[in-house]
């Protein structure tokens, strides 16, 4: 066997090659105890799945459950073996995969957001350029020195990798994300 036809330990190697990987978004809902973000976690890492963007807090504080939102690309077979291995784990209660949910509610994606903190040099000409983009992102300012600005925004992740492309020439510093938080439209709860 060829050395670049070896398996690297993905499973992503394994996929049919008629298949084409997807980006989904899953939401999981957890018991709030120690070890469970590490299990899940654990399941990816130990499989050779990807998670290209995780965010996990209570949010059933009578309950003692949290949510935990995981952003990963495989193909469908992976994909359902990720579902079907993280339904097994004995602190998840519930596994919804939000992408299949939007497109069974005629809907491209689930609606997903992120927030992240920006900060860029504040000195000089770029000074005034820099509050000019930060106002036309709806970005806030949040801390600032004669020196620097800490800006905060909100939205979508292409908006976010879009407004920290054009800070990178204003004097880009620094770039803190929180991951994409995301449910779907309509009534019906996950």
């Amino acid at each position: 066997m060829n050395a670049h036809l070896q398996p690297t330990g993905s499973a992503y190697f394994i996929a049919k090659e008629t298949e084409i990987a997807e980006k989904h978004t899953l939401s999981v809902l957890v018991a709030n105890e120690p070890g469970v973000l590490a299990r899940v976690i654990g399941l990816f890492s130990g499989r050779g799945y990807n998670i290209e963007s995780l965010t996990v807090s209570e949010t059933e504080h009578e309950a003692h459950l949290s949510r935990i939102t995981i952003v990963t690309r495989g193909t469908p077979h992976v994909l359902e073996q990720i579902k079907s291995q993280l339904e097994r784990l004995v602190p998840v209660h519930r596994v919804v995969d939000l992408t299949v949910r939007a497109g069974s509610l005629g809907h491209d994606r689930p609606i997903e957001r992120e927030v992240a903190l920006v900060k860029v040099k504040g000195t000089g000409e770029n000074r005034a350029e820099t509050l000019r983009l930060a106002d036309a992102f709806q970005a806030k300012v949040v801390d600032a020195t004669v020196e620097h600005f800490i800006l905060e925004i909100t939205g979508k992740s292409s908006k976010i990798d879009q407004f920290v492309a054009v800070m990178k020439p204003l004097g880009l510093l620094e770039v803190c994300r929180t991951g994409i938080a995301a449910m779907n439209r309509g009534a019906q709860g996950m």
